[in-house]
């Protein structure tokens, strides 16, 4: 186990030395190694885009291919020359077939390499469709593809630099034909064999030069095992070797797939990554979003219709310009009059984009799609601490990530699969590597958050200036180069300075406080500056005080502010707090990472919701008890329900129900002109009209001579001509009636039995005579005599009334 223990230290040092140096080759191309030590710090300019990439499309032309599978073809080569996102790009586009006889020829270039910046990418999007131009091709009906790959290595080995990384897309419906082909040997049987070696020989060819092979694979009869071998015999190696970067064939099922699969290839060659949009036919609306890591992409939309118009529209529902510049962003149209266009944008606003499409009639049948390919240059701002270290001194390296904009990326879900690095080189010594992490152990704070740490020993050898530089690496992301330089010290620190941040929200034109800890060892006074590096041009801060001067021996906290312009933009704003010692020649003696998250101030109704809704809901509680107590005291105060029964001597002449559940008074007439008595509804106007109304928890009646007595229920009260008048039913209010006065048998409340006896008009006695019963002598059924709900009698044939036990009135309500 010793014996193996140094040899496994060295495999794993070497191990992650290759991370590294895979990392560090995506920034730019300024060494990594420190500046001499008489030289003042610079910082290394951020690269101003993506790096470039060239690229050939090799387009399968031969007879196989269909008109509308060679329309589709060509709409792909062009999407890929439109959907290119750094200008510095160089693409061409060939065709390929067979030379099967003289007059023929394999390889038909369409687009010579081509410079992919705005008047590239049109000449891009002219010479695509010429592959649809069947006419005078020259192209035989097999399928060579060495031919094709040897025509396109060529290319992209011309005026190519050793650099700039190499790809060819390969469209194919089919397998190696070439059996008609004499350019393979007289042998005809021999030559399907001759070109499947002259096929490897490519590969190897393209193995060595560093170009990758994608090749697309559609329709029927695909040989999926020889694209396997093209895709495995060319560079494997692109992209920092980062998952999903390999090249690998794809096989859709038909040429409408082949736009979106070539882009996904296109996207993950370049290190790039694709958005699917939607789809819509014209007139319609398209969608596409874009995430906060994009600093540079294109939004592409394949109409197949050049008549098809289109209008961008930003997050903020915003038309954007087709060149130049808006809100921080620069954009850049192309092959508007061709069947693929796209939007370049620098700098995009992150969120969801809307594309408007219009057409003429006639030109809305063919729907269109978008899609948004980007790729993230982001700020990879490096710290140590301390700032000054000492040789053989254990520091601290943290990291953290930004775009263009300043926008801070805090979501760890945009930077799925990152890889993190840093490097530190400096005089009299090797560069030490140094894998960063952000898994919460320490010296990384938290896990998650994208602010990378780790610690190292610097050298005990180091003598002078000290230069460490962060990498990054992610499917779709790079980092530029913003390295963080400095010296080692021979002893204690002249000053030393800590910062600290006591606020991490803010309105635009609010600002949060801090706290600077400086402590002077040495014997004369120091002052200190404040400074911001690496912050968003859009936020406008500024930061007070600026300068802080610290006496000799002291250690002094002082406050500061950091200000936020009225124009600063919602979301994540950061940057880096410095501290720098004048008197020191301006040597960086502390810093720390500004991370502040910008919110809308509040409007009205987000300092008075409460309020609004409190009062809102107190007038609709108070409105509720108001309705309440009035819907309350107008049902309870209804006479509704009341029976009014004309008795003489002690026989029952008339009945009439209160009917209406607003009724609270009541009219009404004794007629006595007929032998039989009754009681009529009347109107308040009605001569010799009785009033019945309630008055507090009773009744009060007033007769036509405007005597007014009480009424109590269930007694009778005498009136003219020898009748009584009785008043049953009811409740009283805010109680039911109970006890005394219901029907034995009965069910409280229920519903008077006129009807279900057949009396008309009123109610049926509830005790008949010798088994009759009946109101005014209608043959109304006889009910029981006894008062206890049971039958006694037979149906009678019209009596002359019920007894006075007809007690049932009360009962019914």
């Amino acid at each position: 186990m010793h014996s193996t223990g140094p040899a496994a230290a060295r495999a794993r040092r070497g191990a992650r030395r290759a991370v590294v140096a895979a990392l560090t080759a995506l920034c730019a191309t300024v060494p990594l190694g420190p500046q001499p030590a008489w030289a003042a710090p610079t910082p290394t300019a951020p690269s101003t885009g993506p790096d470039p990439v060239d690229f050939s499309v090799v387009v399968d032309a031969s007879a196989s291919i269909g008109k509308e599978a060679l329309a589709r073809e060509a709409e792909a080569a062009a999407l890929i020359g439109q959907g290119e996102i750094s200008d510095r790009s160089r693409a061409s586009v060939i065709g390929f077939g067979s030379a099967e006889q003289e007059g023929q020829q394999p390889v038909r270039e369409v687009c010579p390499p081509t410079v992919v910046d705005a008047a590239g990418r049109q000449r891009i999007s002219d010479c695509a469709r010429r592959l649809t131009d069947r006419a005078h091709t020259g192209l035989g009906p097999g399928t060579d593809f060495p031919a094709a790959l040897t025509q396109a290595l060529t290319r992209l080995r011309e005026s190519g630099t050793e650099t700039t990384p190499k790809v060819v897309f390969l469209l194919t419906d089919g397998r190696l034909n070439v059996e008609d082909s004499p350019a393979y040997g007289a042998d005809k049987a021999a030559r399907q064999q001759e070109g499947e070696k002259r096929l490897r020989e490519v590969l190897d060819r393209a193995r060595r030069e560093h170009v990758q092979i994608w090749p697309l694979g559609f329709g029927k009869g695909i040989d999926k095992k020889a694209l396997q071998q093209m895709a495995d015999g060319g560079y494997r190696n692109g992209c920092a070797d980062l998952p999903g970067s390999r090249p690998r064939p794809e096989v859709v099922d038909g040429a409408a797939d082949v736009d979106k699969a070539l882009q996904s290839a296109f996207a993950a060659a370049r290190c790039a990554r694709v958005e699917e949009g939607t789809s819509s036919k014209p007139p319609g609306e398209l969608t596409v979003s874009i995430p906060p890591i994009a600093t540079d992409g294109s939004i592409t939309v394949t109409k197949r219709d050049p008549r098809v118009t289109t209008t961008y529209y930003d997050p903020k529902g915003r038309e954007v310009p087709l060149q130049g510049q808006f809100d921080g962003s620069r954009f850049e149209i192309s092959g508007q009059d061709g069947p693929v266009e796209a939007l370049r944008v620098k700098d995009p606003l992150p969120g969801q984009w809307k594309v408007k499409l219009s057409a003429p009639e006639g030109h809305r049948d063919q729907p269109a799609t978008v899609r948004a390919i980007w790729q993230g240059v982001l700020r990879s701002s490096v710290t140590l601490e301390p700032s000054a270290p000492r040789p053989g001194e254990n520091v601290v390296v943290r990291m953290r990530l930004q775009t263009r904009r300043g926008v801070v990326i805090t979501d760890p879900g945009q930077l799925a699969g990152v890889q993190a690095a840093a490097q530190l080189s400096g005089d009299g010594f090797e560069p030490v590597d140094i894998p960063l992490r952000d898994d919460g152990k320490d010296p990384d704070e938290r896990a998650g958050d994208v602010l990378y740490g780790a610690s190292v020993t610097v050298p005990k050898t180091a003598t002078g200036g000290l230069r460490l530089a962060g990498a990054i690496a992610a499917p779709g992301v790079t980092g530029d180069r913003r390295p963080y330089d400095t010296r080692v010290s021979s002893g204690p620190a002249a000053v030393a300075a800590g910062v600290t941040l006591e606020g991490h929200g803010v309105h635009p034109g609010g600002s949060v406080g801090g706290k600077l800890v400086a402590r002077n060892n040495d014997s004369r006074p120091h002052t200190l500056r404040l400074g911001l590096a690496d912050q968003s041009t859009e936020a406008a801060l500024r930061i007070s005080p600026a300068t802080v001067t610290v006496a000799p021996g002291a250690q002094e906290p002082v406050s500061f502010t950091v200000a936020f312009g009225a124009g600063a933009p919602p979301g994540d704003a950061g940057g880096r707090i410095t501290v720098t010692d004048r008197t020191d020649g301006g040597r960086e003696v502390g810093s720390a990472f500004l991370t502040v998250t910008v919110t809308p101030a509040p409007t009205w109704w987000d300092r008075w919701w409460w309020a609004v809704v409190g009062g809102a809901g107190l007038l609709l509680a108070v409105a509720a008890v108001i309705a309440i107590r009035v819907w309350y005291g107008g049902v309870q105060g209804s006479l509704q329900g009341l029976v009014l029964e004309l008795r003489r001597d002690g026989r029952t002449r008339g009945t009439l129900e209160v009917r209406g559940a607003r009724t609270k008074t009541f009219f009404f007439t004794v007629d006595t002109s007929s032998a039989q008595p009754g009681l009529q509804r009347r109107n308040p106007r009605a001569a010799q009209a009785y009033r019945l109304r309630r008055k507090g928890d009773g009744l009060r009646l007033r007769d036509p001579k405007g005597k007014e007595q009480t009424m109590p229920r269930g007694a009778p009260v005498g009136l003219d001509n020898d009748l009584e008048l009785v008043v049953r039913g009811g409740s009283r209010p805010g109680r039911e009636r109970t006890g005394a006065g219901r029907r034995p048998g009965t069910a409280a409340g229920s519903r008077t039995t006129s009807r279900r006896f057949g009396g008309r008009g009123g109610m049926a006695p509830s005790g008949g005579v010798n088994g009759r019963g009946g109101v005014n002598g209608r043959g109304a059924t006889g009910s029981p005599a006894n008062g206890t709900g049971r039958p006694s009698g037979t149906a009678g044939t019209g009596g002359t009334g019920g007894a006075s036990g007809s007690s049932g009135y009360d009962s019914a309500f």
